[in-house]
């Protein structure tokens, strides 16, 4: 059975390929917990930069420049409690 993070980690993980045009790379060859920066896919603070409009628009959500925890992007896994977190949020404000 799939966690309810599933179909949002393989979102993620298309968003991350198509948004930084990872040529040769599918989303499926992304693990969950692989590192994204330095040893592991090898992303970078530009990247993050990239990653955080490309959430924004595509979630719906705000994340706040000032707060971004490092820790949050470390990992597809991290990203998707991080990007279901600020939807929760998100939700709660507006009704």
């Amino acid at each position: 059975m799939h966690s309810p993070h599933s179909a949002l980690r393989q979102q993620i993980k298309k968003l991350i390929v198509e948004a930084l045009s990872l040529e040769g790379t599918q989303p499926g060859e992304i693990g969950d917990d692989e590192p994204l920066f330095d040893d592991g896919l090898g992303l970078d603070s530009v990247d993050a930069l990239e990653l955080v409009v490309v959430f924004e628009k595509h979630f719906g959500i705000r994340i706040d420049g000032q707060a971004i925890n490092p820790e949050d992007f470390a990992t597809v896994s991290s990203l998707a409690r991080m990007i279901d977190k600020l939807s929760s949020e998100g939700e709660s404000a507006a009704s």
